[in-house]
């Protein structure tokens, strides 16, 4: 008899149904073009890099902006103006670590921030330029999948608006699947 086919919303071996988180993640630059990334020192991504970012406060009615903010300030202790965020991608990945699924906005701060390397609670906070990502420890979804298109996004010198993106990561089975369902690179 053939297998029945697995529903993203299904954890193997049980129908229960997984949680759905929503967060945001937040791309912050200083004045070399070097990228701020927290090394974790909690779960998700325990001992990974990933820039920082947090949970949207449901409970609240908070936007995606509003958490990016929030998050920055409490994560990197700079107040960053909505004005300065721009909505650059919007991941969904569907049973990430077979504990729950994510839709994480991911925002890009216009303009250099200062912000010094530093241990916090999250994790320590460090710069890396975006050709060393690679070789830092980061989520295998993020290696194959969220910095490439993070990189096709960057802004040009025609234009300094960075493009967008949006992807669906289908982490369910023992090979990660994903498609991008939207792209639009920087004019020029």
């Amino acid at each position: 008899m053939p297998e029945a086919p697995h529903h993203p919303t299904e954890v193997a071996g049980s129908s229960a149904a997984l949680p759905y988180r929503i967060a945001c993640l937040c791309d912050l630059r200083d004045e070399h073009g070097r990228l701020l990334l927290l090394r974790r020192v909690k779960a998700p991504n325990l001992g990974l890099c990933s820039p920082i970012g947090g949970k949207l406060d449901v409970e609240s009615g908070e936007s995606p902006a509003q958490c990016a903010r929030r998050e920055i300030l409490e994560e990197a202790g700079i107040d960053v103006p909505i004005d300065r965020l721009r909505l650059v991608g919007l991941i969904s990945e569907a049973a990430f670590e077979g504990r729950g699924h994510w839709l994480l906005f991911y925002y890009r701060v216009m303009g250099p921030v200062l912000v010094p390397a530093q241990d916090t609670r999250e994790g320590r906070l460090d710069w890396f330029h975006l050709h060393e990502i690679d070789a830092l420890p980061i989520p295998e979804t993020d290696r194959r999948i969220i910095w490439p298109l993070v990189r096709q996004a960057e802004p040009t010198a025609a234009d300094p608006e960075p493009g967008f993106f949006a992807v669906h990561i289908d982490c369910t089975g023992p090979d990660l699947q994903w498609a991008v369902e939207q792209q639009r690179p920087p004019h020029g």
